[in-house]
């Protein structure tokens, strides 16, 4: 399921990447459906994770995780919506970089993710 997971976040950015830079509405649309599939398996692995024995109680480490998962698709469509009515976007970008990170960062220093970061 983690790889489910992985798969959904990233070709979420890549459509979120492209339609930023070429506005396309079947693309918000695809876009919008791997929202949901990010939410739904992000879902999935939370509540394996609330099973899950690992070193330690992480538990409240998962929920900040998906939390952040949630404010970084909120600032994709805050993107997406205020290009699209010709408002600044620069705070919106800052916080979705930020938020990806963290993302990122807790995805893979869970027990459950990928170890990339000792």
């Amino acid at each position: 399921m983690t790889h489910l997971h992985i798969t959904t976040w990233v070709i979420a950015i890549v459509l979120f990447l492209i339609s930023v830079m070429k506005p396309n509405k079947g693309l918000k649309m695809a876009l919008r459906l791997f929202y949901i599939l990010i939410i739904v398996t992000g879902g999935i692995l939370f509540m394996e994770s609330t099973s899950f024995h690992g070193q330690g109680n992480y538990g409240m480490n998962y929920g900040i995780k998906l939390i952040l998962g949630i404010l970084v698709i909120g600032m994709m469509e805050m993107v997406l919506v205020r290009k699209a009515k010709d408002k600044p976007t620069t705070v919106f970008w800052i916080l979705f970089a930020i938020f990806l990170f963290l993302t990122l960062f807790y995805g893979f220093k869970l027990p459950m993710g990928m170890n990339f970061l000792m």
